[in-house]
């Protein structure tokens, strides 16, 4: 399922009001999550950056209770019909607010060096387990190589469009 058409079904299944409309929607194997932008809590003028930024939690949180029901449903239907998980989140003022989100285990191979490290990260208190190590360091690979890392998904986006153009793709169908 292609993200621009999993972004139109959610925009015709949520009710209107939810969001203000749909800024992100990111799926993988496992999971759909879906960001919108709401309006921002209209704070004093002058307000500081600290009392901004509590409005802003505060409106995200007023808006995770409000629409729960909503979202809720709409995920069930989503479930059924992607066979994935649907989480969802909120951007006000700039700053995005994650509800829960999966957690999905994944299986991995270490050799003794980088089980090492991650045992480092453990010990000095950086991580509380070695899953919890692992998820740091490629939280520290997205911050360092995010361009790299766009580069990437871009050229795969590509991939997927030659493939469909290939032999048993969509467009090679008999006449």
């Amino acid at each position: 399922m292609l993200t621009t058409e999993l972004r139109g079904w959610f925009t015709g299944r949520l009710p209107d009001g939810v969001y203000d409309e749909i800024v992100d929607v990111v799926v993988d194997r496992e999971e759909i999550t879906v960001v919108g932008r709401i309006k921002e809590p209209k704070t004093a003028e002058g307000a500081s950056d600290e009392e901004k930024a509590a409005a802003y939690e505060g409106r995200a949180s007023e808006f995770r209770e409000r629409t729960r029901e909503d979202r809720m449903a709409v995920a069930r239907q989503a479930e059924r019909r992607f066979d994935r998980k649907v989480s969802w989140g909120v951007e006000v003022g700039g700053e995005r607010h994650m509800f829960t989100t999966v957690s999905a285990p994944v299986m991995t191979r270490l050799r003794q060096p980088e089980r090492a490290v991650l045992d480092l990260l453990v010990s000095g208190g950086v991580a509380r387990s070695r899953s919890d190590a692992l998820g740091w360091c490629v939280k520290l690979v997205q911050q360092h190589s995010s361009e790299w890392l766009d580069e990437l998904q871009e050229s795969l986006v590509n991939v997927e469009k030659v493939r469909a153009k290939g032999p048993g793709g969509p467009s090679s169908s008999a006449s």
